[in-house]
């Protein structure tokens, strides 16, 4: 049997700029759209031009690319003729092959709304449509609160519909607008609505995460019948976002049925490079990603119980769906005090440290492990820390300097605008070669705003580690956490640090103590010999 088409459209550059708090520059536009047609989705909707400056920028810039680019915007206003329509005319001056027009289909929200008739409204689609049509455009018709509709009033919702596709629409998207449609509810409408005649090769299914259930809504119109599915990376969109294609599509590609039924512009050699992806668009907006995000978080395939990690050495499929690399993510066994053997010598080996079963070395660093986390340390979330706690016990950890002492101090003044500021300043002495080397560091940025004590502690620690420096160059911090683990006067602060560097690798490190600032010195100072040690910094020389 010949696999159907279904067709992949991404709307991350206008309904995931709905997300609060994302706004894409014109570059970071152009960028991910880029991966997203490297990735092989079949439309990228790059905005509504005419509705701010850099959505426009964005069309007059687009990069040229496989995907089809669709331009956004709203179906004609009531009282006027499509060709006069100033705000329809901006999508049409936008120049792309595809455009997709949203229009009501709740006959509640035409009339509250809108405040017209709806007649008015079906004649608004229908003409709008026709105009993108008689442009020689491939249209697209975004039925706005479909389901809410259908339940409503099913007549006028698919009476919507029809007058988008008479006109000539290439697809009418069914979209669950509000998110609250459940998934056998979509299953079940669908049905109907492809009963009704409506043919599902030209329908399509837009969904929102507001029950936490866009991914197997959007399943479910696919088994019910559409040949299109919308969604955004990681999620994103207004509210609780939208249908995760970076979910969505390496179930399409790898799960059955979908992998069987269905094509998609997606070749499976791609999906190595969804982790990747999703990465970027977390580093474009300054997020931390998911640990948990299904496929391509970092715990996603993290093994945690010393039962799991025995069965994972085994066999990966016991406790994992598919292979990590398909994906281009990796397997993390996990270490904490509920590790057994297994678990140790499986992270060693990942470390690229070989340590034989029953070697007593591995019962003293398990023994260590547990203590240090009695002591309220987590290796748990911080595996680099781990490896050097692990390799400083078998002997095998260089010494690439060590820290003779610091100094931070921390002020409060005001400055000639008579604005309160603060100002941080960092002093620490190292030895490297057996050569003291001082370094001194404020915490300032280029806008000449405060950092604070860890950053700049982190500016003088890295200033001037001798013949180290430059590989440290790429490094830089891009998450810090702060745990109280215990209450009191006992209280311990404990710091979590996640790093990245230019090659695309992120490592977290631990420090604890009853000081903030200590604790925070020796996850940054773990995080930078895991740096050198991953980089062979001279490591012959320095053991």
């Amino acid at each position: 049997m010949m696999a159907e088409r279904l067709y992949l459209y991404d709307t991350t550059l206008r309904d995931g700029q709905q997300t609060q708090g994302v706004q894409f520059s014109t570059g970071e536009k152009k960028q991910i759209a880029q991966a997203l047609d490297d990735l092989g989705v079949d439309y990228i909707e790059g905005g509504w031009p005419g509705a701010n400056p850099t959505d426009s920028a964005f069309f007059d810039e687009a990069p040229q690319t496989r995907a089809q680019i669709t331009a956004f915007g709203m179906t004609k206003r009531a009282g006027r003729s499509a060709e006069n329509d100033d705000v329809l005319a901006a999508v049409m001056n936008a120049g792309t092959g595809a455009v997709c027009l949203v229009g009501k289909s709740h006959d509640y929200h035409v009339t509250a709304a809108l405040g017209i008739s709806l007649a008015e409204n079906l004649d608004n689609i229908a003409q709008s449509v026709a105009h993108v049509v008689a442009q020689g455009r491939e249209a697209l018709f975004d039925a706005e609160h479909f389901f809410d509709g259908y339940k409503a009033n099913p007549a006028y919702a698919l009476a919507a519909c029809r007058a988008a596709l008479d006109a000539g629409a290439r697809w009418v998207v069914l979209c669950d607008t509000n998110g609250g449609t459940l998934p056998g509810e979509v299953a079940a409408i669908v049905t109907e609505v492809i009963a009704a005649g409506l043919p599902g090769d030209h329908l399509g299914i837009h969904t929102h995460n507001d029950t936490e259930n866009a991914v197997a809504c959007s399943l479910a119109a696919v088994d019910a019948g559409v040949r299109q599915v919308q969604g955004t990376l990681n999620g994103l969109g207004e509210r609780c976002g939208n249908a995760n294609l970076t979910t969505l599509v390496p179930t399409l590609l790898l799960k059955e049925p979908y992998a069987s039924q269905y094509e998609t512009g997606v070749p499976r050699s791609a999906l190595a490079r969804l982790t990747k992806v999703s990465r970027m668009l977390d580093e474009i907006l300054n997020r931390v990603p998911q640990k948990q995000a299904p496929y391509v978080g970092a715990s996603a395939f993290a093994h945690k119980a010393g039962l799991h990690a025995s069965a994972i050495l085994k066999d990966p499929s016991t406790y994992e769906h598919i292979e990590p690399s398909v994906v281009g993510n990796a397997r993390i066994i996990p270490m904490s005090n509920q590790a057994g053997q297994s678990n140790l010598r499986r992270r060693l080996a990942e470390a690229g440290l070989v340590v034989e079963k029953g070697d007593p070395a591995l019962g003293q660093i398990l023994e260590r492990v547990k203590e240090r986390e009695a002591e309220g340390y987590s290796y748990d979330t911080a595996q680099a820390s781990f490896e050097l706690l692990a390799r400083a016990a078998l002997g095998k950890m260089p010494e690439f300097f060590e820290v003779k002492r610091y100094k931070v101090t921390v002020e409060r003044r005001k400055n000639k605008y008579n604005k309160m500021v603060s100002l941080s300043e960092a002093v620490v002495v190292v030895k490297v070669d057996g050569e003291k080397l001082l370094s001194v560091s404020e915490s300032l940025d280029e806008t000449g705003g405060d950092r604070g004590p860890v950053n700049a502690l982190a500016r003088a620690l890295s200033k001037d580690l001798g013949r180290y420096s430059q590989v440290l160059d790429d490094m830089r911090l891009v998450d810090f956490k702060v745990r109280i683990t215990q209450g009191g006067t006992e209280a311990v602060t404990r710091v979590i640090i996640d790093s990245e560097d230019g090659k695309g690798r992120r490592w977290s490190t631990v420090g604890v103590s009853a000081n903030i600032i200590d604790a925070s010195f020796d996850a940054l100072t773990d995080a930078m010999n895991w740096k050198l040690l991953r980089d062979g910094a001279g490591v012959a020389d320095a053991v």
